[in-house]
């Protein structure tokens, strides 16, 4: 990244991460283990979440955290009991790998007491985010995209616009249903001037198919309105409504961010990120493709 985009990303100090959800499609998996605890190939999906952020020059990531969550803080703590025994083992590498993930980044967890939905859960950050933009990233959204971090990109479109931005994706028009959904004006250059905006309109009724997809950067103004946001799909406090809200009163960006997405929410989907994770390492690849290949030519239509 160059020093310009750096400097961007760096105007985004602090980002939030929501992470209170019970994780009911992952059952039993997530009866006892945090859903943003289970890994892709051997790193939980939030250590990849976090990663992309600190990439991104944040130096604050705000976990938004439930009930029988402590593995989260756990994972980003330094395991002194564990990396002792591994040293004395002699795997010093191993231990020093332990140890680069506690160094990350500050954590600073915030408990979110009733799963009131993801308006709501942004909304319990306020009083650490304070007078400030900040980033918004949900743990099932993964965006790979090492050389330019999907939330630094969004960050250097707040900067050059000073309007809250969203991370859009086209989608099949047979999926609109299943997203947040924008439409405006295109800008160029991926940014789209958005005059629309719903959660998830039922089949045939969507204004574009252009997705919001899980990264967001917002102005602090974004909490007044959550606040005094109603409920709605689904009786919770949707941030898409607060957006909606935001986009009347000071204007709202969208932008088609670079770099391949998955659904690690999903189950097809964390399967397909597993997969594409592995196949990135070389210590993995010769024999995953073996398999895969094998699997192809055996399997019937």
């Amino acid at each position: 990244m160059s020093s310009t985009d750096t400097k961007a990303a760096k105007l985004i100090r602090k980002c939030v991460i929501p992470a209170a959800g019970l994780g009911t499609r992952f059952l039993p998996a997530t009866k006892a283990v945090p859903k943003e605890m289970l890994p892709i190939v051997d790193t939980p999906t939030l250590q990849y979440i976090v990663e992309e952020a600190v990439a991104a020059g944040i130096e604050d990531v705000v976990v938004i955290n439930g009930r029988g969550k402590g593995a989260i803080e756990d994972h980003f703590d330094i395991a002194f009991e564990l990396e002792t025994t591994m040293r004395a083992r002699g795997k010093t590498a191993d231990a020093d790998k332990l140890r680069a993930i506690a160094n990350l980044v500050r954590i600073i967890s915030v408990r979110q007491k009733e799963p009131l939905g993801l308006g709501h859960a942004v909304l319990c950050a306020k009083s650490v985010i304070g007078d400030e933009p900040f980033g918004v990233l949900l743990g099932d959204d993964m965006i790979d995209s090492p050389e330019d971090p999907g939330i630094g990109q969004l960050a250097r479109v707040y900067q050059q616009h000073q309007q809250a931005v969203i991370a859009l994706m086209e989608v099949p028009d047979s999926e609109t249903h299943m997203y947040g959904i924008a439409a405006g004006k295109d800008l160029g250059n991926g940014v789209i001037q958005i005059d629309h905006v719903v959660e998830k309109p039922k089949k045939g009724t969507a204004p574009s198919n252009l997705a919001v997809i899980g990264r967001y950067v917002l102005p602090p103004s974004i909490f007044p309105i959550l606040e005094k946001q109603t409920t709605g799909v689904g009786g919770e406090i949707q941030l898409t409504d607060g957006l909606a809200t935001l986009q009347k009163t000071e204007g709202l960006l969208g932008y088609k961010f670079q770099g391949q997405r998955y659904d690690a929410g999903d189950k097809v989907g964390y399967l397909k990120a597993n997969i594409a994770y592995a196949l990135k390492r070389p210590d993995l690849r010769g024999g995953l493709l073996e398999y895969l290949r094998e699997v192809v030519k055996t399997e019937k239509p």
